[in-house]
């Protein structure tokens, strides 16, 4: 946090809702891979040096973790800009592929298999949903949302390599499989763009997110699939962390009664973040996740 405010110039830079894991929401999450994905292999943090949650255990044998200056040009940190991370993850140290890229606000619901996230062929399974992307038009405003704006300077690329489309959907933020090959491939085809984005210390005008570039390059080259839409609506749950009380019980009811495979607990919670959410929502995920993952310090 004090790098952050040493260059933070905009109130969204410094956005709390971006930085702050009030709720451990990384420790449920991988509560959830040991519960619900027992079958996956090892486990990658990508993370700034040297921030390592406390009650991890560093030293466990299918633990491995990685600081951004061990894969990043030094001269681009530190950032805080989650699309120049996430663009090198196809240079994650000995990462499989493919492999399952999660972020720490993904936690399974249900058991999930390989089959959730490939088709039989081993195309990567897209969570497609019915609501279009901004169109490649809206690029360059500054009046909407960074994220936004990059969706629609993907889109603005995308068109350029295959043909206008104003239909392009969002795809769901669940784990997404990647295949390092595959996206090191979709970087490559534009390579200013992720050189403008890696470039960027927070989310700016012109940069592109890779996590919506890849599936929808390999989705226009065949490599990948969308699942069908009954599966898109039944096995996820967006989750948004708000303050009202009334609207976090109904949210965890829900999930509750329903048993979705894939959650995003999507922090919402503004400056000063509800005291009486947060318990709930504290004591609901421990309920939901009781037994300690396999990474956790014992």
């Amino acid at each position: 946090m004090k790098e952050l405010g040493r260059y933070a110039s905009r109130d969204h830079d410094s956005n709390p809702n971006r930085t702050r894991d009030n709720l451990d929401l990384l420790r449920y999450s991988l509560r959830s891979v040991a519960r619900h994905a027992p079958w996956l292999g090892n486990v990658y943090l990508l993370s700034m040096r040297p921030q390592v949650p406390g009650w991890l255990d560093t030293g466990h044998p299918r633990l491995r973790i990685v600081h951004h200056d061990q894969i990043m040009d030094p001269a681009l940190l530190p950032t805080f800009n989650s699309f120049a991370i996430v663009s090198h993850l196809h240079a994650l140290p000995g990462v499989s592929s493919p492999f399952l890229y999660l972020e720490d606000d993904m936690l399974f619901g249900a058991s999930v298999s390989p089959a959730d996230f490939m088709d039989a062929a081993g195309r990567t399974r897209l969570f497609v949903q019915r609501q279009t992307t901004p169109e490649a038009a809206q690029r360059e405003r500054t009046d909407i949302s960074p994220w936004n704006a990059a969706l629609a300077r993907a889109n603005h690329l995308l068109d350029g390599r295959f043909g206008a489309d104003s239909r392009r959907r969002h795809v769901n933020h669940v784990p997404l499989l990647v295949y390092p090959e595959l996206w090191r491939e979709t970087l490559e085809q534009w390579p200013e763009a992720i050189a403008h984005t890696r470039a960027s210390r927070f989310r700016d005008v012109g940069n592109v997110p890779p996590e919506y570039l890849y599936p929808h390059y390999a989705l226009a080259t065949g490599r990948a699939a969308s699942a069908p839409a009954a599966s898109v609506k039944q096995d996820f749950f967006y989750f948004p962390l708000e303050n009202w009380r009334l609207h976090a019980r109904l949210c965890t009811s829900w999930v509750d009664w329903h048993g979705p495979k894939f959650m995003t607990l999507n922090d919402n919670f503004g400056a000063r973040p509800n005291p009486a959410v947060v318990a709930h929502l504290r004591a609901t995920l421990e309920r939901w996740y009781p037994d300690p993952s396999p990474f956790e310090k014992r």
